[in-house]
């Protein structure tokens, strides 16, 4: 029985605008499911298992989102003439329309079913159309009895179903699908999938809610509208479970809701979205907030203005989904919220820069943070910020707040006021340690990362900060594995930037002296700075040699003064940390970016014109001295070589006016007397006699 399974074909199935958030995970999803070993049915598919399905699809003309290699073919942007024969080719044909409520796309899967249905007859084996439709088409659909405000919405209720207005067409393609496929003896077999907005691998409609959340530019995440309505929903890769399930099982029932267990409302939603990823705290506002903000459009809005609850009764008990999240978006948020980093590369870069006093990592370490996007730790700051949070704490004077919050708040603060006093001003150092952790922990360090500048600065400290407190007293000698640390605040990326002892003196000697004062760079102060550093490096343990055994390699990069800017080392750096791994500007900013590169391109554009046009004229003007020169000099040696043919031929001239003119005078006359018959000849024979007789 196993032979024989593992040497059935593997349908061939069809999935258009797979360059789309939603068809390209169930393609992909599709693309990846394999076969399970016989007698394994509770586990889920072996990797190395036999592929189930070829996927093919459709695909733009210029794809904006990942590569689709999952497929076996793709076609871009083909006609009808050139689809349909592909379409004939597959066993199984999924159009999906669930994404919005654009009238092209249920128009172009209405040609697909329609042209199917119409050569049925002349398939030489039995196709499935999967019409993957929403929820939105039982937008408006009452319960049976409207005194119960639980009820649940089944699709056995699927003929009650009342669409939203934007959504009729989808409906009216519902019933097509289901009508045309009644009966047993149809070759083409027709399922409608109503999907519950999708959710999960990076997200699309909730993208919103979860980039406001991992930026934390805004204490709050805004929840437009009231928030109590009750949003059927189920993630992408549970829909390409549900889809896998009917191509395979090929169940009796033709209308197949698709929802997860969860009845979760949009509050409930987005406050989970912020607790888990953002700053823990919403903020409702109008619904035409959404469009003037331009967080959502008109049409995403009408998605998440659904008020639906509903049960897939269907697909638990008949189906074996291997459920990525059946108990929905809120209660798997912490695995979903890890989806969407990994899915969209917004994963944080921590780097510790180390170095001698006047090295210039305050300088590096604001590049790179402007660089990445993430934040700069300078110890003196963060403490002066916890300072700042408790005394905010201790005196807010809300009454909704909680009383125990600022009694800790001012707990906190007398003991780190005490342990200023008992040290001369300065904090213990693991009361520093511990307002280190917690800023490294904190959501936005932990979404974005972080440059830590210049701290910690011996073995001890950087053990007692990045040790990972669970594993910590284990004992590690005989296990030949790494200390354990925590992996979340560790940095990924130590650099140790380094410069001579006289070039840095030189550096800090050049500094005004309110500078030098202000950064505790004053002679005495700065050497024994110096000095220190130097012993740190020198010690038996260093700070290098911790990350050195959490296998974190530190790279060593010299500072020189050829270098002024920190080209040199910044391009060094970036190159080994990579490129930034996050959202980056803003659509606003992104335009202003642009604009700015525009008008420096055409300023630079300008100004190349403007000097090749100067070439130019330069050029022309020294074309035509050099001709007016070259004219000049011709004109003097035509001149010159004139005197000297006329100098040389002033000999010979004379010469001829004395010998031999008078006689061809003579000659000529005596020929015009005689005229003889040929005149040439006798002049000639006449010039020979009287040269004899002159001889």
């Amino acid at each position: 029985m196993g032979d024989k399974k593992s040497q059935t074909r593997p349908k061939r199935v069809f999935v258009n605008d797979v360059d789309r958030y939603s068809s390209k995970h169930i393609a992909k999803f599709l693309s990846t499911y394999v076969a399970e070993e016989e007698g394994e049915a509770d586990t889920l598919p072996s990797p190395g298992g036999q592929p189930v399905f070829h996927v093919v699809g459709t695909v733009s003309s210029s794809p904006k989102d990942e590569k689709t290699s999952f497929l076996r073919e793709k076609y871009t942007s083909p006609s009808r003439e050139e689809l349909f024969p592909h379409l004939l080719e597959c066993d199984a044909v999924v159009y999906n329309i669930s994404e919005s409520t654009a009238q092209q796309e249920v128009e172009e899967a209405t040609w697909a079913f329609t042209a199917l249905h119409a050569e049925m007859e002349n398939f030489k084996s039995r196709k499935m159309f999967i019409l993957v439709s929403t929820v939105m088409t039982w937008a408006v659909t009452q319960p049976q009895n409207p005194d119960e405000t639980d009820a649940l919405l089944t699709e056995e209720e699927f003929r009650r179903r009342r669409p939203h207005p934007s959504f009729r067409n989808h409906n009216n393609l519902e019933k097509l699908v289901l009508k045309l496929t009644r009966g047993k003896k149809s070759k083409l077999a027709g399922y409608v999938v109503a999907a519950g907005l999708q959710y999960g691998k990076g997200e699309n409609l909730f993208h919103y809610f979860f980039k406001v959340s991992w930026l934390m530019e805004s204490p709050e995440v805004p929840i437009f509208g009231d928030g109590t309505n009750h949003i059927p929903m189920i993630h992408i890769y549970d829909l390409g479970g549900v889809i896998q399930s009917i191509i395979e099982l090929k169940p009796k029932l033709k209308y197949i809701l698709a929802v997860d267990e969860s009845k979760n409302t949009l509050e409930d939603i987005v406050k989970m979205i912020s607790d888990v990823l953002g700053p823990e705290k919403t903020n409702k506002l109008s619904v035409q907030d959404a469009i003037t903000t331009k967080a959502f459009q008109p049409e995403e809005l009408e998605f998440l203005k659904i008020n639906l609850r509903m049960d897939a009764f269907y697909i638990k008990h008949s189906f074996n989904v291997h459920w990525t999240s059946e108990g929905g978006m809120v209660e798997n948020m912490e695995n979903i919220v890890e989806e969407y980093k990994n899915t969209r590369q917004l994963l944080p870069v921590r780097i510790l820069l180390v170095g001698p006093p006047a090295v210039g990592k305050t300088t590096v370490a604001e590049k790179l943070c402007h660089h990445y996007q993430i934040h700069h730790i300078k110890i003196k700051e963060i403490i002066e910020e916890k300072f700042r949070q408790l005394e905010a704490m201790v005196n807010d004077t809300d009454p909704e707040n909680d009383s125990d919050v600022a009694a800790a708040a001012q707990k906190q603060l007398e003991d780190f006021n005490k342990s200023k006093e008992a040290n001369e001003g300065r904090l213990d150092e693991q009361l520093v340690f511990e307002i280190l952790q917690e800023k490294l922990n904190s959501k936005q360090c932990k979404n974005q990362g972080f440059v830590i500048d210049g701290f910690p600065k011996t073995y001890e400290q950087a053990k007692a900060i990045f040790s990972d407190e669970d594993t910590e007293n284990q004992d590690m000698e005989f296990t030949g594995k790494a200390p354990a640390c925590n992996k979340k605040i560790t940095p990924e990326h130590v650099f140790a930037l380094d410069a001579s002892d006289d070039f840095l003196t030189n550096r800090v000697l050049g500094l005004p002296e309110s500078v030098a004062e202000k950064m505790r760079y004053t002679q005495d102060e700065f050497l024994a700075r110096l000095m220190r550093y130097r012993q740190l490096s020198r010690a038996e343990e260093t700070l290098l040699d911790y990350f050195d055994e959490l296998e974190i390699q530190p790279q060593h990069i010299v500072v020189t003064a050829d270098d002024p800017e920190y080209t040199h080392v910044l391009r060094r750096i970036t190159e080994m940390v990579g490129v930034p791994k996050n959202y980056g500007l803003s659509p606003e900013e992104q335009e202003e970016e642009d604009r700015r590169k525009e008008e420096e391109r055409r300023q630079k554009l300008a100004a190349e014109v403007a000097e090749r046009k100067r070439r130019n004229e330069a050029a022309l003007a020294e074309m035509a001295a050099q001709y007016e020169e070259w004219h000049k000099n011709l004109s003097e040696v035509r001149r010159q070589e004139h005197e000297l043919v006329e100098a040389h031929s002033l000999p010979l001239r004379s010469y001829l006016m004395k010998y031999v003119m008078p006689s061809l005078t003579e000659a000529m006359v005596e020929c015009c007397r005689i005229k003889p018959d040929d005149p040439v000849d006798f002049l000639a024979e006449y010039l020979l006699r009287n040269n004899r007789e002159d001889h």
